[in-house]
């Protein structure tokens, strides 16, 4: 499992990289793996508002569909929409594979979030 520091990761298994007020957010080297070869993702509309712990799309694999959870509140901004046609990017480049960009309504939900020492902590203790 790879954990990148500059990161900060949801016990949903999302990561947030945050660029100025806006958050970019994609899915975890963990939860890709956990899934297998992932076939499908649903993504929500730019314009569309989030909110923190809400389901913001869907993700399907040959194992498992799950539910993506929001980590932050806010607007999105952009929606990666290649992962729409090639989702199994995601497999191969996980830290590179945003699925959404979102402009924080409170920057201070991030407080919630697990630093990388802490998300391989709660990943071990999942195990």
């Amino acid at each position: 499992m790879r954990v990148r520091d500059e990161l900060l990761y949801s016990t949903e298994h999302v990561w947030v990289k945050v660029v100025g007020d806006t958050a970019v957010i994609g899915i975890t080297d963990h939860a890709q793996d956990a899934l297998g070869k992932i076939v499908f993702i649903e993504l929500p509309m730019e314009g569309d508002e989030i909110a923190a712990a809400d389901t913001f799309g869907v993700v399907e694999s040959a194992k498992a569909t799950s539910d993506l959870y929001a980590p932050v509140s806010g607007t999105i901004i952009a929606v990666n929409e290649d992962l729409l046609d090639l989702p199994e990017i995601i497999n191969k480049k996980p830290y590179e594979s945003w699925l959404i960009k979102v402009d924080m309504g409170d920057p201070d939900e991030l407080s919630e979030m697990l630093d990388a020492q802490a998300y391989e902590d709660f990943c071990a203790k999942e195990a």
